[in-house]
């Protein structure tokens, strides 16, 4: 196996169409354009959308809403997630991860304040809802913001 002998694999590559070839090709004459029209006319065709006329629904329905390009969307996880955790252990993202509670970090990890916390345990994550922290410093642990 050299350079002299590569080539693509078979059926990965396709000869291009060469229209208006004359009749013996089968897209001879007017090129798989049918006769005369818009659609055959040199830069013919319509916009996306356009409805021949009709006022086109882009226009016809309201504007309605705003999105921020400063929005920040956090991964939520609920207190009650945590308990598959040993006590006095330190959970992070990656504990986090392996366990399955998180499988895309957005902007950071948010931890709620639903269900219970029995265990002491060291939680870092970006953001803490109040009544997270209250549970996990009533349990004797500590609520680290990364």
């Amino acid at each position: 196996m050299d350079l002299s002998n590569l080539k693509p694999a078979i059926g990965s590559t396709k000869k291009r169409k060469r229209i208006g070839r004359g009749p013996g090709s089968g897209t001879g004459k007017t090129a798989g354009k049918g006769h005369k029209g818009q659609n055959a006319r040199s830069g013919g065709g319509v916009k996306a959308g356009f409805e021949g006329g009709q006022m086109p629904m882009q226009r016809r329905l309201p504007k309605r809403g705003f999105t921020s390009v400063n929005k920040k969307v956090f991964t939520l996880v609920n207190l009650g997630d945590l308990e598959v955790f040993e006590a006095g252990s330190v959970v992070g993202i990656d504990a986090m991860g392996q366990a399955g509670l998180v499988n895309k970090l957005n902007d950071g990890i948010k931890i709620l304040g639903d269900g219970e916390l029995t265990k002491n345990l060291t939680i870092q994550a970006h953001r803490f809802s109040k009544s997270a922290v209250a549970k996990i410093e009533a349990a004797g642990g500590k609520a680290e913001v990364i």
